[in-house]
Parts: structure tokens; C-alpha cells; sequence
């Protein structure tokens, strides 16, 4: 569900939403890690402005934290 969204708005942030991808490792049953690749010249957008745009994908992802029990760790890297 979580990935679902961050995968969508990702693509809606960056300029080549094609080379975006999405993947995850769940290290244990609460907590899992979502690493999201893109074009090195997008990665800027992504993390946004003093990481404003990458904090709001971790809020939400926090909000989900309530609804399932699992914490999420959000990652940037690029192609």
C-alpha cells in the first residue's frame, strides 16, 4: 500500500519518471526498508529543499506505522 503511493508520487516529482523504481527489504515483521532509485539529476527533487519533499513521504509513511504495526525507512538513491 505504502509503496504503491510513494512509487506514484515519486514519479510525479521527478522529470524521467520511467527510470524510477521502487523496492523493498523487510528486515523483520515491524520494520521494513523502501529504497527508492531514480536519475542522478532528479534525486535533488526528490530529496527536495532543506528535505522537505523526502519528509513528507516519511510522514506518511509514519501514518501507515498506525494503521499496520510496521515502521518504514526511506531511502534515496540514484540510478
Amino acid at each position: 500500500m505504502i509503496t504503491n503511493f510513494i512509487e506514484s508520487y515519486a514519479k510525479l516529482i521527478v522529470s524521467k519518471p520511467e527510470e524510477v523504481s521502487i523496492s523493498t527489504h523487510k528486515v523483520d515483521e515491524t520494520f521494513t526498508e523502501i529504497t527508492i532509485k531514480a536519475n542522478s539529476a532528479d534525486i535533488g527533487k526528490l530529496i527536495g529543499k532543506n528535505g522537505n519533499m523526502i519528509n513528507a513521504l516519511k510522514t506518511m509513511a509514519n501514518g501507515c506505522k498506525a494503521k499496520d504495526g510496521v515502521s518504514y525507512k526511506i531511502q534515496v538513491l540514484a540510478n
